[in-house]
This record gives structure tokens, C-alpha cells and sequence, in this order.
């Protein structure tokens, strides 16, 4: 079985890693598929990007840059991620990830005109029909924490979900290329730690940071859409492999 890309594109905050770990430590462990190879490559440190017939699938994790500073690393993954696509090869963008493949694709990323949105939210689902999202049920909660958004989705996506906030919470771009604002990835902790972080930035913006955290849930149904993005790639995998071996 060919391995399953993490692109890491981000680092969570310092005060969180320590005792909890980074993205990819909380990616790895929700896919839930100890069958399945993870590797770890960050195009921030000049980490080559594999062809895309080398790998059985790829999510981009979640940053505190900004898809719209178009840094030279994250062109060039934006790059990678449209050969993906094209070649459909499973992948999943998880916030920065979700509005980076919108942008590699020809939609558009930019500062969502409702401000940042964090907390655990409530995600309605628009499309019932879909292998990552359909078995989910119509409203689930989230967490979520970004200040961008996928502010116009690309040309032939399908729209999958949404949020007061947001309007392009998921989509879906060709045959197995997803984009979620939300993070699936995120635990109560995890988010509570964000919130007391951008406390000033949601006092700001109008918001009360102490009942944004006291509002914070475990979301159980927003964690499993990573041990079914897994399922899709070790399908996707013994798909290609019989093929290949007839």
C-alpha cells in the first residue's frame, strides 16, 4: 500500500504542543487505520513533493499563515494539490488546507466579511450526496477557528456544507478532492486552548471569549469524517492495486 501524505503547513500553538502534540500527531490519530502508511512532509522546510502515482492519498493540515500572503511554499503545494486532483487521488484540506485547494482549483480565498469564526459550531450539511460527507447528519457541531475562508468555490465544486458564519464550509472538487473549514481534528481541549489565545481578537471583533469557551463540546460526529477520509484512500488503494495486478 502506498503511503498517506500529511502536508504539514502549520504548527499549533506553542503552549499546546508539549502536552498534546501538533496536527499531525491529532490527524494520525483520528484516521483510525493502522493499516494504513502515514508520512509527514512539510514544503515549509523544502520537503519535495511526491508524484502523485507514488501515494495513496494526501491531507493538508490547518496553519496560522494566510492562503492570500501566496508565500512560495504555498504556491507550489497549491500547485501539487491540482495534480491530485487531476489525478484523483484522495485528498482531504483541512481549514488553510480547505481554502488552499478552493484557490489551487480557480476559486478564491480571502478574510470572511462576518470576521473570525471560532468556537464549536453548528455545520449544516447541503449535499446528500457524498462519500466523505453523506453519512453525516444534517446538522452536526464542529470546531472551528479561522479568520479566511473559501470566499468563492471553484469552478464545478460541489457545495457540501455550510455555517451561519460561512457560507463554503466543505465543498467537493472532482472525483475525490474535499476542502473542510472545520477541524475534524480538534478536540474540546484543543479548541478551549484557540479561544483563551484569540480571547482579544474575538473581544474585538464584539465577541464574549468566556461564552465562546463555556459553549465548547466534544464533536464526535465532525472527528469521524478522518476515519472515513481513511477508509476512501485504502479503498481507493486496493481499487488501483487490482488494477494494476489483474
Amino acid at each position: 500500500m502506498k503511503p498517506l501524505i500529511i502536508l504539514k503547513v502549520g504548527d499549533t500553538l506553542p503552549q499546546l504542543q508539549p502536552q498534546y502534540g501538533d496536527f499531525e500527531h491529532w490527524i494520525s490519530a483520528a484516521l483510525a487505520a493502522p493499516g494504513l502508511e502515514v508520512h509527514v512532509i512539510d514544503p515549509r522546510k523544502g520537503d519535495a513533493f511526491p508524484a502523485p502515482d507514488q501515494i495513496a492519498g494526501a491531507i493538508v493540515t490547518g496553519s496560522h499563515a494566510m492562503v492570500t500572503e501566496k508565500l512560495p511554499w504555498s504556491e507550489a503545494s497549491a500547485t501539487w494539490l491540482a495534480q491530485l486532483v487531476d489525478a484523483e487521488v484522495p485528498l482531504l484540506g483541512i481549514c488553510y488546507g480547505h481554502q488552499l485547494l478552493a484557490h489551487a482549483m480557480g476559486g478564491e480565498a480571502g478574510y470572511n466579511p462576518r470576521g473570525l469564526e471560532i468556537g464549536t459550531r453548528e455545520i449544516r450539511r447541503v449535499a446528500l450526496d457524498d462519500p466523505l460527507l453523506g453519512s453525516l447528519p444534517p446538522t452536526f457541531m464542529a470546531q472551528t477557528t479561522h479568520q479566511q475562508s473559501a470566499l468563492r468555490l471553484p469552478p464545478g465544486a460541489v457545495l457540501l456544507a455550510a455555517s451561519d458564519q460561512d457560507p463554503h464550509h466543505a465543498f467537493r472538487v472532482g472525483a475525490c478532492g474535499w476542502g473542510v473549514q472545520f477541524h475534524p481534528e480538534f478536540s474540546d481541549t484543543t479548541m478551549r486552548g484557540y479561544i483563551r489565545h484569540l480571547a482579544p481578537l474575538v473581544e474585538k471583533q464584539g465577541g464574549d471569549a468566556a461564552m465562546i469557551e463555556a459553549s465548547v463540546q466534544e464533536t464526535s460526529i465532525a472527528a469521524s469524517v478522518l476515519a472515513r477520509f481513511a477508509q476512501i484512500v485504502l479503498q481507493a488503494g486496493q481499487v488501483r492495486q487490482i488494477a494494476t495486478f489483474p
